[in-house]
């Protein structure tokens, strides 16, 4: 794969369309939503509220500048028999049909391999630190593919300002009828969503320029200070983790690097309006969480480097690996419990309990930014390194940022995670958009 056979320019405007039957299915909805909201809307404006809702859903659908064309080469690229090994173990499990209880495993993960990795026969057990055979970066390597830019506007874009549009006409309407007693909570409400979006975006804008701009460095040349690696995940002689969450033998998850797992239940109880009119309110609420980490190997080909994964204080891991659900609580005293602690601090009771777990597994792909220091003597000869390979001198810490550079730590590659990024226009822009919606909504108030 040459860095001339993929083009990773989104340019100015990109129609990008979904691409599984699931997508096109969620898509179908809101189409249906727009224009039944614009035929009811004939005889009332306010069913314009489900063509604001219908926009809403066609954009959160919509993929990024990059997707489908990732997904498509990931087809091409990887063997049908690994494909197919995955697709069997993804999808859902009935672990338990009597007490209710499934386990789902993403069927599409958009942050692993698009292109082919090696093996772990193919690594190098004593000295995780040398090349591989051939010394050359791996395939997917940015030297090898280059750096995916988003389009500046895409449908996303198109589809989330047109929700936004017709949400504040449809709002301003509803405001300006003579029976409206509301006041001005749907404008805070607008100027809420617009700010944290906007500071929320800017944020994840800056951490996407950075990712474009930082040139990657090969890790046999890596230098000493704040550089940009992408690599595979291999273990150190220490091995990697097996994640148990919760304290559950049977939600179990070996050969970890880093994780994050939560426990939520969802609750529901009975609430009372101003009118003494009763309805059911129900939502997730966690309960419990945990995460961490083991030191692992990112090596891109040319050579291998310590990474200290838990001084990272930013992992972003993407998908979730597997997710656990049950009607019940792991036993009858932790479910007569955890109802009387829902009962007692909040009045609800339990419907429905989740467990999700995130991480980064050896063998994945992972990109990182983050501070190179050298490692002790003591350090290097406990495992029996003689120091002449500079890049077995050298570990990665996340713990400091630079000025103008923040340490992260992201599963996936840059090509991965570029290719579903959106552009700083969408990321800041229509949030800015809301802000000044929920501001104009002020004047009617």
């Amino acid at each position: 794969m040459t860095k001339h056979s993929l083009d990773l320019d989104g340019g100015a405007f990109k129609v990008n369309l979904p691409y599984t039957f699931g997508g096109w299915f969620v898509f179908v909805v809101g189409i249906i939503l727009v224009v039944a909201g614009i035929v009811l809307s004939l005889d009332d404006k306010t069913f314009l509220a489900l063509s604001a809702v219908g926009f809403f859903i066609m954009a959160g659908i919509t993929p990024g500048s990059h997707e489908a064309t990732l997904h498509n080469l990931r087809k091409n690229a990887i063997s049908p028999a690994e494909l197919e090994a995955k697709a069997e173990a993804s999808g859902m499990t009935i672990e338990n049909w009597w007490l209710q209880q499934t386990s789902y495993v993403p069927t599409n993960d958009p942050n692993d391999w698009i292109l082919p990795a090696p093996g772990p026969t193919t690594w190098n057990k004593e000295n995780p630190y040398v090349a591989d055979e051939g010394a050359q970066p791996l395939p997917e390597h940015p030297v090898n593919v280059g750096t995916p830019t988003p389009a500046t506007f895409s449908l996303f874009g198109v589809f989330l300002t047109l929700a936004i549009i017709i949400g504040l006409y449809t709002t301003s309407y509803v405001m300006s009828d003579d029976m409206y007693e509301g006041g001005a909570v749907p404008a805070y409400i607008f100027i809420a969503i617009g700010l944290f979006g906007v500071l929320g975006g800017a944020a994840r804008a800056k951490m996407l320029r950075q990712m474009m701009d930082l040139p990657t460095s090969l890790v046999r040349s890596a230098p000493v200070g704040y550089p940009e690696l992408v690599g595979q995940v291999r273990p150190t002689k220490a091995g990697g983790m097996t994640v148990v969450v919760d304290g559950n033998q049977n939600m179990v998850m070996q050969n970890m690097v880093g994780f994050r797992w939560t426990y939520e239940q969802y609750q529901c109880r009975t609430v009372k309006d101003s009118e003494g009119n009763t309805r059911e309110e129900c939502n997730w609420v966690q309960i419990r969480s945990d995460k961490g980490g083991c030191p692992f190997i990112l090596h891109d080909g040319t050579g291998g480097i310590k990474v200290n994964t838990t001084s990272f204080k930013r992992q972003e891991y993407g998908n979730f690996l597997k997710q656990w659900d049950g009607a019940f609580a792991q036993s009858l005293g932790k479910q007569l419990m955890s109802q009387a602690v829902a009962g007692i601090l909040r009045d609800a009771r339990i419907e429905k309990h989740r467990w999700t777990l995130w991480g980064l597994r050896i063998g994945n792909p992972v990109y990182l930014i983050g501070q190179t220091k050298s490692r002790s003597q003591e350090e290097l000869r406990s495992e029996g390194l003689d120091g002449t390979l500079g890049n077995s001198i050298i570990e990665v810490w996340g713990n400091e940022d630079e000025s103008g550079t923040k340490c992260t730590l992201q599963r996936g590659s840059e090509l991965s995670n570029l290719g579903s990024a959106r552009s700083g226009v969408e990321l800041v822009l229509v949030p800015l958009f809301i802000l000044f919606g929920g501001l104009a909504l002020l004047g009617l108030a």
